[in-house]
C-alpha cells in the first residue's frame, strides 16, 4: 500500500489529525534562523531596528517583517540580516575603541572660526 504524504508549504493549514510527517525539504519551525529586522519609515533617511523573527530564507523573512511591522503602511523600506552576521562591539571596551578620536581636535566645529556673512551652519 502506497501512503501519500502532502507536502506543506508556507501559508498553508494542515489538516487536522492529518499525521503526515514532513518532508525532508522543509525545516522545523524551531531549525529556522533569527533575522533582525530594520524598517525606513516614511520621514526618515536611515533604517532602524525594530525587532527580530524566525524565518526559514530572506524572502520569508522580509514578507513575515512586512506583516508584522509595517501594518500601517510606515515603511518605505525593510532590511532583514540574519542574527549570526551581525558583530557588534563590546560596550565594556567603549574607551578602547573610541579614545583615538578624542586627540582629533581638528574634527570638532569649534576648532574653526567662521567668517560673520556664513550663516545656519
Amino acid at each position: 500500500m502506497q501512503r501519500l504524504i502532502k507536502k506543506l508549504y508556507y501559508g498553508d493549514i494542515p489538516d487536522a489529525g492529518g499525521g503526515t510527517a514532513p518532508s525532508n525539504d522543509q525545516q522545523p519551525t524551531t531549525d529556522w534562523p533569527l533575522w533582525e529586522v530594520f524598517i525606513r519609515s516614511k520621514q526618515g533617511l536611515d533604517h532602524k531596528h525594530v525587532g527580530s523573527l524566525h524565518a526559514s530564507d530572506a524572502q520569508m523573512a522580509i514578507e513575515n517583517a512586512r506583516d508584522v511591522y509595517t501594518r500601517r503602511q510606515e515603511g518605505v523600506s525593510i532590511w532583514v540580516v540574519e542574527s549570526k552576521r551581525l558583530t557588534a562591539s563590546n560596550p565594556a571596551e567603549a574607551g578602547e575603541l573610541f579614545e583615538p578620536a578624542a586627540d582629533k581636535v581638528y574634527r570638532h566645529p569649534t576648532f574653526y572660526n567662521l567668517p560673520d556673512q556664513v550663516n545656519y551652519i
